[in-house]
C-alpha cells in the first residue's frame, strides 16, 4: 500500500513536470514562430532610432514641361537628447545661431524624447547657418535633409498654384486641392543605440523617401507670362481696385492663362492679407458683366430666329422707356436708324432691350442657364462662386430689359469666358479645367488624366458662325476697334458695367472689360480682360480693356504661330484712332531710299555712313504710324 502511494505521487510529480515542460516548449515555440516579428519589432523600437529624410513634393509643370513649382534641398536640425553630453553648451551655441532664447533651446535639448525637432527656428535652414551648426560638431545634434517649396517665377499664377506650410502641406490653391498626390512618403536613416541613447557601431539602414506625384497643367507659361505683364502694366497705368484676365481654348475648355491683381508671392504668403492670398478673382469675383453679356442675348436671338442682323432695322433715339423706366444708350442722342448688326457693333443698349423683349423672359433665361450662369462651372480651382441671376418668377419687363444688356445679373469671369467659348466654337459648352494630368515622377506613368468634357450643346453651328461675324464687325467697325490687328481675324465685345454698393450704383466707378476671339473664323483662343475702377482715364471697355487685350493677342499670335489670312474686315478708322503699319526691311538700303520708304514713321539715325546696317524695330513688326524707328548707318 505504501509503495503504491509513492508510485502514484511520483507519477503525479512527473506528469506535472512534463506538463510544465510542454508548456514551456509550447511558449518558446509560440514566441519563436508566431510572435517573433512583433516582439522583434518592439525590441527594435527600444534600441533603434530614425533620422527622418523628407520626400520631395511633386513638381507642377505647364503644358510644355516648364516647372511652375518645384523644390530646393534645405537642412533642418534634430536633436537626440540622450546623446547630448553638455546640454548647457549645446543650448548656448544653437540659440545664438538660430536667434532664439537659451531657455527655449534648453527645453528642446533636455526633452525626454528619442528625437526632438527644433521647430520652427531649426527648419529649412540656409546653407550658411547649416554650415555653422555642422562645424560645431556637437554630440547629439544632427542636420537632416528637408525639401522646401520653390516657385521659380515668383508671383506668376500665384492664386491658382497656392502655397504650402512649413511642413510642406498644401494650404491653398492647387497645392491644397491636389495635396494627396503632391505629398510623398518620407524616408529615414535607421541606426541603433544602447539604453542610454548612445549610438552603436552597427549597420545603418537607409529607407529611401518616395517623392510626390507630378502635376501637368493646361497653362501655357508664355501666354501666362504675357497676361501677367499686361496686368502689371494696367496696374501701373490705371491704379485699379482689381485687374484680371483669362485665356481659354474654346474647343476644349482648357485654361491657357489665368491671373489677377493684387497677387502675392507664394514663398512669402505670411506677408499678405487673407483676402489677397485666398481670392482667385477670375473664379471668385462676381459683378454685373455689362455689354460683354450681350453676346448671350445675341446668340439666343439668332438661334430663335427673331432677328436678321443685316435686314432688320432699329431707330435709336438715345433711350427707350420700359414700364416707366428710361433706359439710355451710351451715346447721347442715340445712333439713329441702324441695322441690328450695327446695334451690335455700336453696343446699343436700347437695341438689345428690343431683342430681349422679342425673346421673352422664358427663352432668354433658358439660354442664360444653358450657358452655365447661376451655377458653378466646376473648374478644378477652389473658391468658385455661382453668381446671381433673377428668379424667373421675379422677372418683370424692366428686369428682362436690363438682363438683355448685362445689368442686374451677377456673374463670374470664368462663367463668362466659358459661355462665350461655347457660343464661338460651334455651340458646345465645355467644362473648364486647369489640371491636365497627374503622373508618377520616376516612370512618367499617368495615373490621372483630365480630358475635354462636354456639358451640353447650346446653339447651332450656323448661329455660332453669325455671332462670330458680328463680333468681328465690333472690332473692325465698332466699339472694339482698339483690339484690331492688321491681317488677323479678331472678334470681340466691349463691356462697361457700373458697380453696385449697398444696393446703389456708384458714380464714376466701373468695371470695364473686353472679350476677344482669335481667329474669329476658326477660334483658337478666347481672351477676357476686366479692369475694376481705372483711375485717371475715361472708363470704357473699348478705351481701356480692348488695348490691353490687343497687346496680349499680339503675343499669342507669336506664341501659337497664328498666321495672317485674307478675308477679314478692314478697320473703320475714326479721326482719333491710331493707324497701324508694318515696318519694311530697309537693311542694306541707301539712307535716302530708306527715308522715302519710312515716310509714315519718325526716323532716328546713329553711326556714320550711307547704308542702313541695323534697324529697330525689326522688319515686318506691326507698330503705330508716327512711331519711332531707329536706324544704324555704316559703309
Amino acid at each position: 500500500m505504501f509503495y503504491k502511494n509513492i508510485h502514484i505521487r511520483i507519477n503525479i510529480i512527473f506528469s506535472v513536470f512534463l506538463l510544465c515542460f510542454i508548456l514551456i516548449i509550447g511558449k518558446v515555440f509560440y514566441i519563436q514562430v508566431y510572435s517573433y516579428e512583433k516582439l522583434n519589432s518592439n525590441a527594435e523600437d527600444l534600441w533603434s532610432r530614425n533620422l527622418p529624410i523628407e520626400a520631395d513634393r511633386g513638381n507642377i509643370f505647364d503644358r510644355n514641361g516648364i516647372k511652375l513649382a518645384s523644390n530646393i534641398t534645405t537642412t533642418s536640425v534634430v536633436i537626440i537628447p540622450n546623446q547630448v553630453t553638455n546640454p548647457e553648451k549645446v543650448s548656448e551655441k544653437l540659440s545664438a545661431i538660430l536667434n532664439t532664447s537659451y531657455e527655449d533651446m534648453y527645453k528642446h535639448v533636455t526633452k525626454k524624447t528619442s528625437i526632438e525637432r527644433i521647430h520652427p527656428e531649426g527648419r529649412r535652414l540656409s546653407y550658411e547657418i547649416a554650415d555653422k551648426i555642422n562645424n560645431l560638431k556637437l554630440d547629439g545634434v544632427y542636420l537632416v535633409k528637408e525639401s522646401k517649396r520653390y516657385y521659380p517665377y515668383g508671383s506668376l499664377l500665384s492664386h491658382s498654384l497656392g502655397f504650402v506650410g512649413i511642413d510642406n502641406q498644401g494650404l491653398s490653391g492647387l497645392e491644397l486641392m491636389y495635396d494627396k498626390y503632391l505629398t510623398g512618403e518620407s524616408g529615414a536613416i535607421k541606426y541603433f543605440s544602447d539604453a542610454k541613447g548612445n549610438r552603436l557601431d552597427l549597420i545603418e539602414t537607409y529607407e529611401q523617401p518616395q517623392d510626390g506625384m507630378d502635376i501637368t497643367l493646361t497653362i501655357n507659361y508664355e501666354i501666362q507670362n504675357a497676361l501677367e505683364r499686361e496686368l502689371n502694366n494696367a496696374v501701373n497705368k490705371y491704379n485699379p481696385d482689381h485687374a484680371l484676365g483669362i485665356v481659354m481654348d474654346p474647343n476644349t475648355g482648357e485654361i491657357l492663362a489665368l491671373a489677377s491683381r493684387p497677387d502675392f508671392e507664394p514663398s512669402n504668403y505670411q506677408n499678405y492679407t487673407v483676402e489677397e492670398i485666398n481670392r482667385n478673382l477670375p473664379v471668385w469675383m462676381t459683378y454685373e458683366p455689362g455689354s460683354t453679356f450681350k453676346v448671350i442675348t445675341l446668340a439666343a436671338s439668332l438661334e430663335e430666329k427673331i432677328v436678321d442682323l443685316d435686314k432688320d432695322m432699329y431707330h435709336d433715339s438715345g433711350a427707350i422707356n420700359v414700364e416707366g423706366a428710361r433706359i439710355k444708350c451710351w451715346k447721347s442722342g442715340g445712333h439713329g436708324t441702324q441695322t441690328f448688326m450695327e446695334v451690335v457693333q455700336n453696343s446699343c443698349n436700347p437695341g438689345f432691350v428690343i431683342l430681349g423683349q422679342r425673346l421673352g423672359k422664358e427663352k432668354l433665361f433658358s439660354y442664360i442657364k444653358k450657358l452655365g450662369f447661376g451655377s458653378k462651372t466646376g473648374v478644378d480651382l477652389n473658391g468658385e462662386s455661382t453668381g446671381i441671376i433673377f428668379n424667373l418668377d421675379n422677372v418683370g419687363p424692366v428686369e428682362l430689359a436690363t438682363t438683355a444688356f448685362g445689368q442686374g445679373v451677377s456673374v463670374t469671369p470664368i462663367q463668362q469666358i466659358t459661355a462665350v467659348s461655347a457660343i464661338v466654337n460651334g455651340g458646345t459648352l465645355y467644362k473648364p479645367y486647369i489640371v491636365k494630368s497627374v503622373s508618377e515622377p520616376e516612370t512618367g506613368s499617368v495615373i490621372l488624366e483630365n480630358k475635354p468634357q462636354i456639358v451640353r450643346k447650346v446653339i447651332s453651328e450656323d448661329t455660332s458662325l453669325k455671332v462670330r461675324e458680328a463680333l468681328e464687325n465690333v472690332v473692325s467697325l465698332g466699339s472694339g476697334r482698339s483690339a484690331y490687328i492688321e491681317g488677323y481675324r479678331i472678334g470681340g465685345k466691349t463691356g462697361t458695367a457700373q458697380k453696385v454698393e449697398n444696393g446703389k450704383y456708384l458714380y464714376g466707378n466701373y468695371i470695364v472689360s473686353f472679350m476677344g476671339v482669335m481667329p474669329s473664323n476658326n477660334p483658337k483662343v478666347v481672351v477676357y480682360i476686366a479692369i475694376d475702377n481705372a483711375k485717371g482715364a475715361t472708363q470704357y471697355g473699348g478705351t481701356i480693356a480692348a488695348p490691353i487685350a490687343r497687346s496680349l493677342l499680339l503675343d499669342i499670335i507669336d506664341i501659337l504661330d497664328i498666321k495672317k489670312e485674307a478675308g477679314g474686315k478692314n478697320k473703320n478708322y475714326n479721326y482719333y484712332d491710331k493707324r497701324f503699319t508694318t515696318v519694311p526691311n530697309v537693311i542694306g538700303m541707301e539712307k535716302k531710299e530708306a527715308i522715302k520708304l519710312l515716310k509714315n514713321l519718325k526716323v532716328e539715325f546713329s553711326g556714320s555712313g550711307n547704308k542702313v546696317i541695323y534697324q529697330s524695330p525689326s522688319a515686318y513688326t506691326t507698330i503705330y504710324e508716327g512711331d519711332t524707328i531707329k536706324l544704324m548707318l555704316g559703309n
